[in-house]
């Protein structure tokens, strides 16, 4: 975007603009507005705060079109009629579902109090566990109100595990080349990092797609987008990614955030219980855990930490990249003593 616009673009959405020329088409031109987050980007968003005398809500500026804004509404309002607790996008006065601001989409859902998932606490982590296998059942039907995009993902993963896997190798022969201390960082890391990826892939291979079950998912389902209310009940915000897909790739999703934490790294027991919680309500196939299996299993941080850094290695900090990669690798053993051992679960669980 050029300077000219991008400037212009940010004064639109100073608070003084905003509450002038969009809080009155919900009737709140006299509340007061806040700025909480704002992300001059490509994909630009501004979050405000807005309050009147009696009501809090959330005023979002998002970064999509009308279409894909329409499919992110159906998917809210199926999650609400099915008693899954998520924000409701209010109509304007002219009971509109946004406003267009100088091209600019705004929605407006009430606040939603409380604090985000703790996943230190064993109670939080379960019940957003929980809560998300209920928010694959009810959504197994799901069908988006006309006029929407068609959100839709269902990526092989074998085919881009094999894709990573072949990247890595790229990388190693580049690592050979340059001989930098990145490089030696690299290939000192390498054998640990190439037999996840190998484990990785040989599970992907096995997978039967036709065996994994659909739903709308989320598609960051992590402890930001998940709030605990007063008295312990699941909240979810943050819909802008949400699309349909298969369902274990929101469950694979929500673990690896987990695994990859310090207080719970790579910890196959408290994984096992989210399973076990998830499985009460939906239960999940040998295909469907040989997903989350690789999913976790290969090693992201080493592969894209590397790619970026060969693709970019003229113009890259090297430090900072060499500092990011040393960190990747810290928790190689354990990451390769979790594979092993989910493995053996898997097996033993199916057999």
């Amino acid at each position: 975007m050029p300077k000219v616009a991008e400037s212009y673009s940010v004064n639109l959405l100073s608070e003084e603009n905003v509450k002038k020329f969009v809080l009155p088409s919900y009737g709140l031109e006299n509340s007061s507005i806040s700025s909480i987050k704002f992300k001059d980007t490509d994909k630009q968003r501004a979050v405000y705060k807005v309050e009147s005398d009696t009501d809090c809500f959330c005023l979002k500026k998002v970064y999509f079109q009308k279409e894909d804004l329409l499919f992110i509404y159906s998917a809210m309002e199926w999650f609400s009629r099915n008693n899954i607790n998520v924000p409701k996008i209010l109509p304007t006065l002219k009971r509109e579902r946004y406003v267009n601001y100088e091209g600019m989409l705004f929605i407006l859902t009430p606040w939603v109090s409380g604090i985000k998932c703790d996943y230190d606490n064993i109670d939080h982590l379960l019940n957003s566990t929980s809560n998300l296998a209920k928010m694959h059942l009810v959504s197994s039907k799901f069908n988006p109100i006309s006029g929407s995009k068609l959100r839709t993902s269902f990526d092989d993963i074998y085919i881009s595990s094999k894709k990573h896997f072949e990247q890595l190798l790229v990388c190693s022969n580049k690592a050979f080349k340059y001989k930098d201390n990145f490089s030696k960082l690299f290939l000192e890391n390498f054998q640990d990092n190439l037999l996840l990826s190998q484990i990785s892939l040989e599970i992907a291979a096995s997978i039967n797609v036709n065996n994994l079950n659909s739903s709308l998912c989320h598609m960051d389902y992590v402890n930001k987008n998940i709030i605990i209310g007063d008295n312990n009940e699941v909240y979810v915000i943050d819909f802008d990614k949400c699309s349909s897909d298969y369902s274990v790739h929101d469950v694979s999703y929500f673990l690896r955030r987990l695994m990859k934490r310090e207080n719970t790294l790579w910890d196959l027991d408290l994984a096992k219980k989210c399973l076990d919680v998830y499985d009460a309500l939906r239960p999940q196939n040998i295909d469907e855990y040989k997903y989350i299996m690789v999913y976790l299993t290969f090693p992201q941080k080493y592969w894209k930490i590397s790619r970026d850094y060969y693709n970019n290695i003229n113009k890259c900090n090297k430090s900072a990249f060499y500092t990011l990669l040393s960190k990747a690798c810290d928790r190689n053993k354990e990451q390769l003593a979790f594979a092993i051992n989910l493995k053996k679960y898997i097996d033993e669980k199916f057999n």
